[in-house]
């Protein structure tokens, strides 16, 4: 289910007479290069048509100049789109007055810049609830909030510091706080680590990419860089020119690309360093739970035709899997039956989960941090991706 769509959205700087003589001659359908030589205007980015969805980390990439910025800043109508449409959660916020607009950004969505302007007087603890003092929450409830905040990005212990007094990972991870601590439906990230030393820009991408399942809410994510693209992103938009080149899964990028410029632009990339299984397993969780009948499991193996089947618990955690023999030829004591293999976490690396494949066993499950089950990922699957 999508929580944003973005319908014919372009984005055109200039003066007022430039974008209205750009939109003039954009809807009469001459080329883009023509409406730009003619109107004088800068068209940052062109009839974009996408949709993200609810709970996905997507990623926008391309090279500077690309739109990709000028893209994401019109999900917060920091840039209001100069044609077309952008519906959150059913809402045409490009439709939004002043007042609609200030509610919108303090509850619904929140954005984390590349750089990380905190307030230089303030301890971490008051930086991160800041929003929280504009919305004027009482003081106890915002500490609190702020609190929990710092400690799920791990910076428990450095709540009284100065931000003079942390590193520049650190720094980022406060910028991540401070934008959790209102508990947005959507985090907007605007090329949150590319100014990172290398070692913790890996730590801050394995850091996000933790607090991802435990979040539970819908990650857009900037960047110039493919290989972090592709390790972050469920589904990556390429851009150029101000327009999507390609629009995906990881492994879509590098069994369809879409023309020269995007093979060019993967080429360079090391798919056994980056892939990861969600790029590859395969999703599915309606499975039966651990506690239903013979019968009732009987039934749901034979309509899907299958000689083995997954378990989940109430809470939707990994419980097991059932072989169909079994069920058919001993006893109905279901608990007896059900047998474990071990899961493999939705960001492991290919690479590492290869090494996990016993010789009679078909595929593996796949699960999130916190063991709510995913789908499964077999061999062919890891094999057919890294080849």
């Amino acid at each position: 289910m999508s929580i944003i769509d973005i319908k014919q959205v372009s984005m055109i700087f200039g003066t007022t007479q430039q974008q209205e003589a750009a939109k003039e001659k954009l809807e009469s359908g001459i080329s883009l290069e023509d409406v730009k030589k003619q109107s004088k205007a800068t068209i940052a980015i062109h009839d974009i048509n996408l949709s993200i969805h609810k709970g996905e980390l997507f990623v926008i990439v391309g090279l500077s100049g690309s739109g990709k910025s000028t893209l994401i800043r019109c999900l917060n109508l920091l840039n209001r789109p100069t044609m077309g449409h952008i519906t959150i959660d059913g809402e045409d916020i490009t439709a939004f007055d002043k007042d609609q607009l200030r509610t919108f950004r303090r509850s619904k969505i929140a954005m984390v810049f590349q750089h990380f302007g905190l307030l230089s007087h303030r301890t971490i603890v008051n930086n991160v609830a800041f929003g929280l003092e504009v919305q004027k929450i009482d003081e106890k409830t915002r500490i609190n909030q702020a609190m929990e905040a710092i400690e799920s990005v791990g910076l428990k212990g450095w709540e009284d510091k100065k931000p003079h007094q942390l590193s520049g990972g650190m720094k980022q991870r406060v910028g991540l706080a401070r934008a959790l601590v209102t508990n947005p439906d959507i985090l907007l990230m605007d090329e949150p680590y590319s100014a990172l030393d290398p070692l913790i820009r890996r730590d801050m991408q394995n850091e996000l990419l933790s607090l991802e399942d435990n979040m539970n809410r819908t990650i857009v994510f900037i960047t110039h860089d493919m290989n972090e693209a592709f390790k972050m992103g469920d589904r990556i938009a390429l851009m150029k020119d101000g327009q999507v080149v390609q629009l995906g899964t990881p492994q879509s990028f590098f069994a369809n690309p879409a023309n020269d410029y995007v093979k060019n632009f993967i080429q360079d990339v090391d798919k056994t360093q980056i892939l990861r299984a969600k790029s590859v397993y395969n999703h599915f969780e309606d499975i039966p739970l651990h506690t239903q009948s013979s019968e009732e499991i009987l039934t749901y193996m034979n309509d899907k035709d299958l000689s083995f089947t997954y378990l989940k618990d109430e809470k939707d955690q990994y419980a097991g899997y059932i072989l169909k023999d079994d069920l058919t030829s001993k006893t109905k004591d279901i608990s007896s039956l059900i047998q474990t293999i071990q899961p493999v976490q939705r960001n492991q690396y290919l690479k590492d989960i290869l090494k996990e494949f016993q010789d009679d066993f078909r595929s593996l499950p796949v699960i999130d941090n916190q063991g709510r089950f995913k789908g499964d990922i077999t061999k062919s699957d890891i094999i057919e991706a890294i080849a």
